[in-house]
């Protein structure tokens, strides 16, 4: 089989190790000789996988405090990610939330996206990162200003895409809603073998996550304001003073953690309680390994990770009331920390390697052989 003799890949921007990072390291290690192209980069954020590629960064690196306020620049992201030369790749891949998937191709070439979600800022959660109480007077208006032009350029460079894949079926959905386009669902790593069953009851529920608005904690805040229980809170954010004010003193806030500090609260966790509407979520995966129930919103990737009564509880409503009820009823469900991890297995890490590799492969011998008709 030809091989493509150079490959790019594109990933939004580098400034910590999340969830899509994860994905990104599989992919750089499986490319390790591609370059990689992204708008920002903190360097010695990411992991050794990716800090040792070829990267290339947009002219939004030279910006004033661009790597750590990267998000009021988005009116700039279409052109900063278009700026990027492509001509001398057969193979781009694209890791795409925001802007990566619109780069521009060459012709012959082939481009796969590796796609999280259209950009959540500019459509399904346009009002929890830009409502009355989520910004300022300013940014409101700016975004306003942009929101068209954003949501014309996103729909377009769509096109510019000859393969997508989705990581649930929820992103699948909005690809389809928004890009009038199908993708294939891959779902994302997740390291299962970095953890273990455990019984331990520390007497606390868990939070791991970023304190943005679309994570939804105030809401979970709210809920454990009400019930007294401990609940501690793994992460930061732009949310975190406003959430620290909130809450009462039973809720902790740990701030950043290291993998192994957070597999520790795993394995000491009553349940993970995950009130978002994520586009796959990881960390719940993760509790799932450590045996460990989760109480989660039942739209968006939980739908893909979770089985109800099973692995864990879904709550209906998006209101504190209807998370409490599921707390609540936990006790009274025997939830079996052997099965909720051999669920967590499908999600595997390896699994995932094998997967996008084959996936790969197969789209470039369909993409050679139509190159050659």
């Amino acid at each position: 089989m030809n091989q493509p003799q150079n490959i790019a890949i594109v990933h939004d921007w580098l400034v910590s190790m999340r969830g899509g990072e994860k994905v990104l390291e599989v992919l750089c290690e499986l490319y390790p000789d591609a370059t990689l192209f992204t708008l920002l980069h903190d360097k010695g954020k990411c992991s050794p996988a990716i800090e040792g590629m070829n990267i290339k960064t947009s002219f939004l690196q030279k910006f004033p405090s661009s790597t750590k306020k990267y998000q009021y620049y988005l009116p700039l992201f279409p052109t900063a990610i278009e700026q990027f030369d492509m001509s001398d790749f057969d193979l781009v891949i694209s890791s795409s939330h925001a802007a990566a998937k619109g780069v521009r191709v060459r012709d012959n070439a082939l481009h796969i996206c590796y796609c999280y979600t259209p950009m959540r800022y500019i459509w399904d959660q346009y009002e929890q990162y830009f409502g009355k109480e989520r910004a300022s007077t300013a940014t409101r208006v700016a975004m306003k200003l942009s929101l068209n032009y954003l949501r014309k350029w996103d729909v377009a460079s769509s096109k510019r895409v000859g393969e997508f894949i989705g990581i649930s079926n929820a992103v699948r959905e909005r690809i389809n809603r928004i890009y009038n386009r199908d993708a294939v669902v891959i779902f994302p790593p997740v390291d299962v073998d970095r953890f273990s069953v455990s019984i331990k009851d520390g007497g606390y529920y868990l939070i791991v996550s970023a304190l943005v608005p679309y994570k939804m904690i105030d809401l979970a805040v709210e809920a454990f304001n009400q019930l007294g229980e401990r609940l501690i809170i793994i992460g930061t954010g732009n949310q975190e003073q406003k959430l620290k004010s909130m809450a009462r003193k039973n809720i902790e806030f740990l701030g950043w953690a290291d993998d192994d500090t957070v597999k520790k609260y795993y394995e000491g966790c009553r349940a993970l309680i995950f009130p978002g509407e994520e586009d796959f979520g990881i960390v719940p995966v993760e509790a799932m390994a450590c045996g460990k129930p989760v109480i989660a919103f039942n739209k968006g990737g939980a739908l893909d990770t979770m089985i109800d009564g099973v692995t864990g509880l879904f709550f209906k409503e998006l209101n504190p009331e209807s998370l409490l009820e599921q707390i609540k009823s936990l006790k009274q469900h025997n939830f079996d920390p052997e099965k909720i991890r051999e669920h967590a297995l499908k999600f595997d890490r390896k699994l995932f390697k094998k997967n996008i590799r084959s996936f790969v492969e197969n789209k470039w011998i369909e993409f050679l052989k139509k190159s050659a008709m």
